[in-house]
């Protein structure tokens, strides 16, 4: 029996056990599901073995929306803690694991994977290529970032979550104050995350630099291709900090090292520094993505091209050089000193420039506009005035004597939302909405897109705003109860009632899927929006080649001028394609690498022996693996296209 104590959850309560149930009959449900219905075989030769591109995409959206609303429940959870003084729904050890998944949810596998799913789905098609570089290395980078979810969500039920916040700082971490194996889910489970992530930055900067269609300069790359490939280079020199820093820590937490110690030569602020080096650039790793995705919307639905794009483009590089000169700014409290603070407050504050070129150059492209008011253009109206909020008071965090005041309480927190919602929630979900009817064939129902917009951008000022009060009036963040005298109840019981009305939002998204998965027309041609950039160009949904013929580039708005100006996009006669072959082997790794992860965060060595055997094994199969593909011939691609109701140019 001591063996499988281990396992047992350190804070076991009803609603921990009720939730092991329900998993357990979710899954059951899943499996007999698909024996029931046949789908084993279709499942593993269509997703599971699958390289293209279009595929991984809504595999990493449908990942990240379960993980949105598994973050969101946390979130939930939370207000309603706090929505009361002396309130008693969680106890003090449940309150930390639920800040601290939730953190790590929201940021590492929903928004992360959000914008992995959109870059995935369209910039190939935004260049014309016919996949990414690497088909294979793709399929991988997915598997691995879900199986890096998959475990760390199994901390919930299978010896604990991790407590010590979502940015896990040392010593609160390390095995003295953190004796429990959740933080070890924390270290191993993002190391796998993050590999996939940066196997991504790889693949997408090779992607972007060689396989743009003949006459796409770099200068008449669509804005979201720029903001992915910037993204993508953030992601390369950054996050092998992250997973340099979550190895020290496994090896102080495993191995009784002392980098992140108190004692012996350890350093925890080194664990704060290599954090930070990694956190601030990515949260413009999240953020760039967004701006490329409003600059595509706000150009369609303003029937305008997009007003300043060198200063767009311009802004870009400089925010991602900027975002790795302010990592400082998140410990000015923490004793380095007037100069360092004061350098680090004038780069923070400089950031907010290119940031606010690109808000006047979104307005300037709607200025004289003919502005359609759909769903994905009330996301990006509604992202301006609520992240200008957030990005105001960021500058106020940055200054560096004010924020003593401010930081470790609410206002933080008020500020933080209201940058990453806007920013990359707002964003996503335009994004979602904006390319749906190229990933799906149909479109998602206007009518319950707008109940579901205003819900969320209501519940999201409702929420948060409040904060910045109860901030200002002392209220600390991880604080899981207080008292009626503190004054602050009135404050989180409106965050509470904010925090509902983005869970309606969300729900209202649920159901606008269902209900238009299954009454919204298919017949809405190849360019529903009447956009502008090549995505719109393939036919819907969209063959497997992506392009029957390469298109033909000479401008920064292709589409539109074959559609408006006569210009001929597709030049070439329809011949062969080559395209890669299905494998197996990424996800077969990745059951091994879950297997070696979920050993390590026990100690079970055999099984983490043998895991790395498998992985070794298939990696040395691939070594001598010769693969060339295979053609789908020229006839075919003809009866296709004829088939989606198009000419055979």
């Amino acid at each position: 029996m001591e063996f499988f104590k281990q396992f047992a959850v350190p804070n076991p309560t009803p609603t921990i056990y009720l939730s092991m149930v329900a998993i357990g009959l979710t899954l059951i449900a899943v499996l007999a599901g698909i024996t029931y219905f046949k789908k084993w075989g279709y499942l593993w030769s269509e997703w599971l073995t699958t390289v293209d591109h279009k595929r991984i995409g809504i595999m990493y959206l449908i990942s990240a929306l379960l993980m949105l609303f598994r973050g969101g429940v946390d979130a939930l959870m939370m207000r309603a803690q706090t929505s009361m003084p002396g309130n008693e729904l969680l106890s003090a050890a449940e309150y930390n694991e639920i800040f601290t998944t939730h953190g790590v949810v929201m940021i590492f596998f929903m928004a992360m994977a959000f914008i992995t799913a959109l870059m995935n789905f369209v910039v190939p098609l935004q260049i014309g290529a016919r996949d990414v570089a690497f088909p294979r290395l793709n399929a991988l980078s997915f598997w691995l970032y879900f199986m890096g979810a998959m475990l760390f969500n199994l901390s919930f039920v299978i010896g604990g979550s991790p407590s010590s916040g979502w940015t896990s700082y040392f010593p609160l971490a390390g095995n003295e104050l953190s004796p429990h194996i959740g933080t070890n889910y924390y270290m191993i489970a993002l190391q796998i995350a993050g590999l996939g992530t940066l196997i991504t930055g790889i693949n997408f900067i090779v992607t972007i630099f060689k396989m743009r269609a003949p006459g796409m300069k770099l200068m008449k790359m669509p804005l979201f291709t720029w903001s992915a490939l910037i993204t993508n280079l953030l992601i390369t020199f950054a996050f092998p900090v992250l997973t340099v820093a979550l190895a020290m820590g496994t090896m102080d937490r495993l191995f009784g090292t002392h980098f992140f110690t108190m004692d012996n030569g350890g350093m925890a602020m080194l664990w704060a520094n290599f954090f930070w080096v990694w956190g601030h650039p990515e949260v413009y790793i999240l953020v760039l993505p967004a701006f490329g995705i409003y600059s595509e919307v706000i150009s369609t639905f303003s029937k305008r091209n997009l007003y300043g794009y060198t200063s767009m483009v311009v802004s870009i590089v400089v925010i991602s050089t900027l975002a790795f000169l302010v990592w400082v700014h998140h410990f000015f409290t923490m004793g380095q000193g007037a100069l360092v603070n004061s350098i680090f407050s004038i780069t923070t504050m400089a950031i907010a420039i290119p940031t606010g070129i690109k808000i006047f150059n979104w307005l300037f492209t709607m200025w004289k506009g003919k502005i359609q008011f759909t769903v994905p253009m009330l996301y990006s109206l509604g992202f301006i005035p609520i992240f200008t909020i957030g990005g105001v008071t960021g500058v106020m965090l940055g200054i560096a004597s004010a924020d003593y005041q401010y930081h470790n309480t609410m206002f933080l927190v008020a500020h933080f939302h209201l940058v990453i919602i806007p920013g990359v929630v707002f964003a996503m979900l335009a994004g979602m909405t904006y390319w749906w009817p190229k990933m799906f064939g149909f479109m998602l129902n206007e009518r319950i897109g707008k109940w579901a917009f205003w819900n969320i951008a209501i519940g999201t000022c409702l929420a948060f705003f409040p904060m910045f009060i109860s901030g200002l009036d002392g209220q600390a963040r991880r604080m899981y109860t207080y008292s009626e005298v503190a004054g602050f109840g009135i404050w989180n019981l409106l965050s509470f009632f904010g925090a509902l009305g983005l869970a309606m939002g969300f729900i209202l998204i649920v159901f606008n899927v269902y209900y238009s998965a299954r009454y919204a027309s298919r017949d809405i041609g190849d360019d529903p929006w009447d956009a502008r950039t090549l995505e719109w160009a393939t036919r819907t949904p969209v063959p497997e080649y992506n392009f029957a013929v390469t298109p033909q580039v000479d401008s920064r708005e292709p589409l539109w001028d074959s559609k408006y100006e006569g210009k001929t996009l597709f030049k070439e006669e329809i011949k062969d394609i080559h395209m890669p072959n299905n494998s197996g082997q990424p996800f077969i790794m990745t059951i091994f690498f879950f297997v070696a992860g979920f050993g390590l965060v026990f100690s079970m060595w055999p099984v983490v022996y043998v895991a790395a055997a498998g992985i070794a094994v298939l990696l040395f199969i691939r070594s001598f693996e010769r693969d060339d593909g295979r053609h789908i011939h020229a006839e075919e691609v003809r009866e296709t296209e004829n088939n989606k109701r198009g000419d055979t140019r």
